[in-house]
């Protein structure tokens, strides 16, 4: 069994009583904690994305996806209010499973931790963990809560996934007068939802690249300085078996060219570190599954590989996503991150907020950080 130990960090000034630095060792297996993961992960996709219609009652055609179908799930409620709230429940039992135990150090450290992610006060977190979860969807007990929507941590605060390297100096651009933004697009999914207006929006906003062709980004990645600052994938993520245990996640635009970590890692391995290379985008990796992690000693997937080679921060889905959803919440995102007056994680928790407010909707919660917490439109650089 692999053992796990947990460090937590809350600034503020400690009392005598109390002290900054908590530390204890774990009690559950690493193996025990990503099969939670992947099953609260499955939970979503199998009750949400893939919920199927048996009869025409909420408004929706038998045997469809009524909440993959739209955004906008107010009429829906009947539905959506008890899953949310079986949602919930399940993000806090992994929460729980995670620090159960008996000894006595973690007993003091879990009610350090759920006493402040539960707390009145907004937390910017980072976790630092070879072993990720998908933090958003986690929660606290929903029963402390006034609504089940404040007990998601996405919803209560603004969470990455921190890397603990070190970052380096990138070759500056200087001051810029426009954005330069980048959309790497399958053109079969041209059509869907908003997808257009998350074109025009990046055309009108910023200097836009548009590519359809893996080659053509492998082109582009394999030069020393990449001059974007925001790159948008809009493409379909799938995982493709390499061995009887081993499986890892590509995206592909327009043609067949897998896109994954190793080929991404390869075309920039000269300039990685290099003060006279630049690859500093915000990344908005917009295909099913594509925020989850590979496990410590495979190969890392395509957002974590972006990470080591400097992006500055990678928002993705961790689940099957629904495609209309999906260009609602690009659009929502990029049409806040562009005017530069908001970081990532202000706008990821806004989002989260906003699609419980207005649609009844938590996919928005199925987006979680890999870094970029802090990320924000710089023109200056």
């Amino acid at each position: 069994m692999e053992e796990l130990s947990v460090i937590a960090f809350l600034p503020g000034v400690p009392t005598p009583e109390a002290k900054s630095w908590h530390q204890a060792r774990l009690e559950v297996s690493a193996g025990e904690l990503a099969d939670r993961a992947e099953r609260l992960r499955a939970i979503w996709r199998d009750q949400v994305v893939r919920h199927q219609g048996t009869g025409a009652g909420y408004g929706q055609r038998v045997g469809g996806y009524p909440l993959a179908e739209s955004v906008d799930l107010t009429e829906l409620r009947p539905l959506t209010d008890p899953l949310v709230a079986k949602l919930a429940d399940e993000g806090f039992d992994l929460l729980r499973v995670m620090l159960d135990g008996t000894g006595y150090d973690l007993g003091r450290f879990r009610d350090f931790l759920l006493g402040a992610l539960a707390g009145e006060r907004p937390l910017r977190i980072s976790f630092e963990s070879e072993w990720q979860l998908p933090l958003p969807m986690l929660a606290v007990d929903p029963a402390e809560c006034g609504s089940v929507w404040e007990a998601f941590l996405g919803h209560r605060h603004q969470i990455e996934q921190a890397d603990p390297g070190y970052p380096w100096d990138h070759a500056p651009l200087g001051r810029r007068e426009q954005a330069t933004t980048s959309l790497n697009k399958d053109t079969a999914l041209d059509h869907v939802g908003r997808a257009h207006e998350v074109h025009k929006l990046l055309e009108e906003r910023s200097r836009l690249i548009v590519r359809t062709q893996g080659s053509d980004l492998l082109q582009a990645l394999s030069h020393a300085v990449l001059y974007e600052d925001v790159m948008y994938f809009w493409c379909h993520g799938r995982f493709v078996n390499a061995g009887a245990s081993s499986r890892f996640l590509a995206v592909r635009l327009s043609d067949t060219e897998d896109l994954d970590g190793p080929v991404v890692q390869r075309k920039r391995r000269s300039h990685v570190r290099s003060p006279l290379a630049r690859f500093k985008p915000f990344v908005l990796l917009n295909a099913c599954h594509s925020a989850k992690a590979a496990d410590p000693g495979r190969l890392k997937h395509l957002a974590q590989e972006l990470i080591a080679l400097g992006a500055d921060g990678v928002l993705a889905p961790q689940i099957e996503i629904p495609q209309v959803f999906a260009t609602e919440y690009a659009y929502a995102f990029l049409d806040h991150y562009l005017t530069g007056r908001h970081t990532a994680g202000e706008i990821g928790q806004s989002l989260v907020r906003r699609f419980a407010r207005e649609f009844h909707n938590p996919l928005a919660l199925a987006y979680s950080l890999n870094c970029g917490i802090n990320s924000r439109l710089d023109l200056s650089s």
